[in-house]
């Protein structure tokens, strides 16, 4: 195998894909990048067994063809420190990988390419097309409250459902719940189609949902998705398992409406989280008229009170949340107003967009 490169393209593709090395390294090929190079092109893949990433790289001028695996870390550190002015040429010979660029020389000990393992070639059933920053919008307004090492393992990842033309994203870690759903250009399927892609595969394709704005082609069927987008392939396995209903979680008796400034309402959360138990992060809201305010306080006896104009018009309610599930909530909302629909004290609040219901975030009360 023998090829030469420039920097430039080379570096970025690089970094996107190898999100997918494998961490903790349970197979030392994990902790390795694929090269192959094929008909004029360099294809790189990464995979950790549940997700796998790979990127195709037009080559220019003389090569040979041949496939190998390479230590990630080492290989990009190496690219990364080359000088931009010079080809970087990259050959196999006794099994090390010989990188040299300008005055720069370096060897590279290699795992053979058979032992890498590809995730299997697999059917799909569903495909549809979406502009790749759309995608990532969907997956930006919900990711955050994804679950962390739940042992609800359903809870660890994201819920992506096809109803006709509307695509929808849906998260929960068992406290809050976000909702987000955007419309498709032709309706995808008859019936109701879910999968759970699990935090890691949504956290990579995120990076590179937002490399490059085009469309990009989404795949599904029952255990793996999808995303085509340019010259990058992001491969995933699903969750196996049955998310929550989302729609019994949606409070139904919401009869108090709040609207507020969102960012005059952020930076007063903000202030309040300064002064938090930073345990239980939790703030108390006292609501009547017109007026909204904040109170937070913390075993040291120190305390923080805000006050804030808001259009209120029910009767007066005093109501706990963890503060940091009402910012992740308002962080991800795009309008100038938002607003809180609340019922008592003991039920959860429904946020949302003042000035469209494309997506729902429902954080639950707390006891302070």
């Amino acid at each position: 195998m023998k090829f030469s490169i420039s920097k430039e393209a080379l570096v970025a593709p690089l970094q996107l894909v190898s999100g997918a090395v494998e961490k903790r390294q349970t197979l030392p090929v994990l902790a390795n990048l694929l090269l192959r190079v094929e008909n004029g092109q360099l294809t790189v893949t990464a995979t950790d067994l549940e997700i796998e990433m790979s990127v195709k790289i037009a080559l220019e001028g003389e090569y040979l063809e041949g496939d190998i695996t390479v230590p990630a870390r080492k290989f990009i550190d190496i690219c990364k420190s080359l000088s931009d002015d010079n080809l970087i040429n990259i050959q196999l010979a006794d099994s090390r990988l010989k990188i040299s660029s300008g005055r720069s020389r370096f060897s590279l000990s290699t795992i053979s390419a058979q032992e890498f393992p590809n995730i299997e070639e697999v059917l799909f059933n569903i495909h549809f097309n979406i502009d790749s920053l759309e995608l990532k919008s969907l997956f930006d307004k919900t990711q955050f409250a994804m679950a962390h090492q739940d042992v609800r393992y359903y809870l660890n990842g994201m819920l992506l459902e096809i109803n006709g033309n509307k695509l929808l994203s849906v998260a929960t870690d068992g406290h809050r719940l976000a909702l987000a759903s955007v419309e498709l250009t032709q309706s995808i399927s008859d019936t109701l189609v879910q999968a759970i892609v699990p935090r890691k595969g949504v956290l990579e394709a995120g990076k590179l949902l937002s490399s490059t704005q085009e469309s990009c082609s989404v795949e599904l069927n029952d255990n793996h998705i999808r995303i085509t987008l340019g010259q990058y392939i992001f491969t995933s396995k699903l969750i196996d398992g049955r998310f929550p209903d989302y729609d019994k979680v949606l409070p139904k008796n919401a009869q108090r409406l709040l609207v507020a400034d969102k960012d005059r309402l952020k930076d007063a959360f903000s202030r309040a989280s300064i002064l938090c138990n930073e345990k239980f992060r939790g703030v108390r809201l006292n609501i009547e008229e017109n007026k909204l305010s904040i109170h937070a306080n913390n075993p040291e006896q120190e305390e923080a009170e805000i006050e804030l104009d808001v259009d209120y018009s029910e009767e007066i309610l005093e109501i706990g949340f963890n503060v940091g599930y009402l910012l992740d909530a308002l962080n991800v909302i795009r309008s100038e107003n938002v607003r809180f629909n609340l019922g008592d004290a003991n039920s959860s609040v429904l946020i949302e967009n003042a000035e469209s219901s494309d997506s729902l975030y429902v954080v639950m009360p707390m006891r302070l």
